[in-house]
């Protein structure tokens, strides 16, 4: 029996046991899903992917250093608002086609060719491709589509449009003729897409289907499914859902905040698991619009990478794609031409900690602010944990810490790697200091650096114990 104590908490002790060994999903009060091999994605901003490929150093090596975590490079997928602003032209040779005032400035309406697919189908990963549904040209969508498929083995799925909610504020044709653009009228134009797209390219589970940003109920799976028949659902691969939690940073970091944001997604999950079909959320990073300067970079929204991407495995959550907008404005970004961003280090260490795994827990109630997850491999041994003190640091006075107490370790002692930074304030692109295990990932390349820095704290009959400083996580190791 394995069991973990917070001095400054005080918790039900039901809650946080479990038996090494035993079929993990049968305590239904713990979160027990099965993980994806790699669960933490990236999204790219449509008109803005081939720039990422082709002029961005550090993109190839930025998810070349988490294949090398899990053995299997990230999934990828190619969206956003303007994958509804473009139009396929099968005459280009260029990847994009577009004019605009100023370099950081998004295009109004672009044009993308065959050459936009082959790009993509040169990632050594599974790539989601998001296709327009606005501009109502669904013989212009199916070509593209066509060509998709053709050249790109590696695609995994297709949206059929990004955020339809906002279709009447952004003047989309599709709902501007529908006169009337509700829950109801984009699920009845989704499906009937979803059955056209299939049955022209002849493919079954291939739609990753919803892609709304708006929360649930209102716009969801959930909503969605009850309106599908069997013959659409077969052509769906899976259900996605958009996220922006936004808000100051102390509240972004906040474990009990992540926990009740990751939550509004209990019903959707519920739905999309009676048709068989995995849930992901397909965009998702701290604020839209690029985030915001004053909480995107921060060392806390690296915290808040960590604990809401570990957070949405254990709910269920197959995969998590983080968004990546226009380059060179895009303070949520991981990486950029010159840079790299503080949430790179959040998700290579919710990378590491998953790396592996077959099975994942989260074994605090969610509503304080420590976490405590498990990660198990195929026969349900425990191999890793990660403990977070999401306790807001701000740089100022002294600084906090928790211990974290475990009993039922196997093994003489457990290996620490620690998730650090000066406070939660800390700006790797302006010259702060982010390391993960004394790790560091060089500005504008993304190679590594640092000297590897891992902790070892003995077990004694079968109890060890582990600080963790406010605004802090470690992931530990165990033999």
């Amino acid at each position: 029996l394995l069991k973990y104590s917070r001095d400054a908490y005080v918790f039900q002790t039901s809650r946080l046991a479990f038996i090494a060994g035993s079929r993990l999903w049968s305590y239904s009060h713990l979160y027990t899903a099965t993980l994806d091999p790699a669960p933490v994605g990236v999204s790219f901003e449509f008109f803005a992917f081939p720039s990422y490929f082709t002029n961005v150093t550090a993109t190839n090596q930025c998810l070349k250093n988490f294949q090398e975590v899990t053995g299997t490079w990230p999934p990828i997928r190619i969206g956003g608002t303007t994958q509804d602003r473009a139009k396929y032209d099968a005459s280009t040779s260029a990847y994009v086609v577009y004019s605009v005032a100023a370099p950081t400035d998004a295009p109004a309406n672009l044009t993308f060719g065959p050459s936009f697919m082959s790009l993509a189908a040169t990632y050594p990963g599974t790539v989601v491709v998001g296709l327009n549904r606005g501009k109502d040209d669904i013989a212009n969508t199916i070509a593209a589509a066509k060509v998709a498929k053709d050249r790109m083995k590696n695609l995994l799925a297709i949206e059929l449009g990004n955020e339809p909610e906002y279709y009447t504020k952004d003047g989309q044709p599709i709902a501007l003729k529908a006169g009337t653009w509700d829950p109801p009228t984009d699920a009845n134009s989704q499906n009937n897409w979803i059955l056209s797209v299939g049955e022209a390219l002849s493919s079954k589970n291939l739609i990753q289907a919803g892609n709304h940003n708006e929360a649930p109920p209102k716009w969801g799976a959930e909503e969605l499914i009850a309106t599908q028949n069997t013959t659409v659902k077969s052509y769906v691969h899976n259900y996605a859902h958009h996220n922006y939690p936004g808000g100051s940073i102390s509240g972004l970091m906040s474990h009990a905040g992540i926990s009740s944001n990751i939550n509004i997604f209990q019903a959707d999950l519920a739905a999309a698991a009676t048709t068989g079909k995995e849930y992901v959320l397909g965009e998702t990073n701290s604020v839209s619009g690029g985030g915001a300067k004053d909480v995107s970079p921060l060392f806390g929204a690296a915290l808040w990478t960590m604990d809401y991407a570990l957070r949405a495995s254990s709910a269920g959550i197959k995969r998590t794609y983080f968004h990546h907008g226009t380059v060179g404005l895009c303070y949520y970004c991981w990486w950029g031409r010159y840079s790299m961003g503080a949430p790179y280090y959040g998700a290579y260490a919710a990378t590491t900690a998953m790396a592996g795994g077959s099975y994942i827990s989260a074994l605090d109630d969610g509503t304080t602010g420590g976490a405590v997850y498990v990660v198990y491999d195929a026969d349900g041994r425990p191999r890793k944990l990660v403990l977070y003190n999401s306790e807001y640091y701000s740089g100022s006075g002294t600084r906090g810490n928790q211990t974290f107490a475990l009993e039922g370790l196997v093994g003489g002692s457990v290996s620490v790697k620690r998730l650090s930074a000066a406070s939660a304030g800390t700006r790797v692109d302006t010259g702060g200091v982010v390391t993960f295990g004394g790790k560091t990932f060089a500005q504008g390349t993304c190679v590594e650096g640092g000297s590897e820095v891992v902790e070892v704290v003995n077990v004694v009959d079968g109890k060890a114990a582990f600080v963790v400083a406010a605004t802090e996580a470690v992931v530990l190791f165990l033999e």
